[in-house]
């Protein structure tokens, strides 16, 4: 990249890239959590919660994982300033609603949850998509290559 190009991107791009790369990796935490479980930690829930994880079907852990690891590629591409995140945001943001169609649609999460239990899926469902539109705003802009 030139010295002028790399003049042109602003700060703030560079600073959200990397706090939306720290909310990925918490989510790929969030992920190995759950799927590394033990029996015991298991046991341990509440019935109810218990039952939603033992009920989750593989395709909604795939989508998952799919969303968290897309999701933390993508944020470093954003950092590395290549075009290629905008891609891997993109299947990121179709992980999330693959994960948010079983959550709101075919499970009991919200009977378990409650109403609190909607402000966590709304919040990732809002910042895959931001992050979908930054690096189509990235692209457009020229700030990655």
């Amino acid at each position: 990249m030139s010295e002028e190009l790399i003049s042109k991107i602003p700060k703030w791009f560079m600073f959200v890239a990397a706090v939306l790369l720290v909310w990925n990796l918490l989510g790929v935490m969030a992920y190995v959590m759950q799927v590394m479980m033990n029996p015991e930690t298991l046991a341990a829930l509440p019935q109810e919660q218990r039952e939603l994880y033992e009920n989750t079907p593989d395709w909604a852990t795939a989508a998952f994982a799919v969303a968290v690891n897309f999701g933390a590629l993508g944020c470093v591409l954003l950092l590395l300033r290549r075009n290629l995140a905008g891609l891997f945001l993109q299947l990121s943001l179709a992980g999330v609603l693959v994960q948010m169609f079983h959550s709101f649609f075919m499970s009991k999460s919200f009977e378990v949850f409650g109403p609190g239990g909607l402000v966590m899926p709304v919040i990732v469902i809002v910042i895959a998509i931001y992050l979908v539109w930054l690096a189509a705003k990235a692209k457009t802009n020229r700030w990655t290559s």
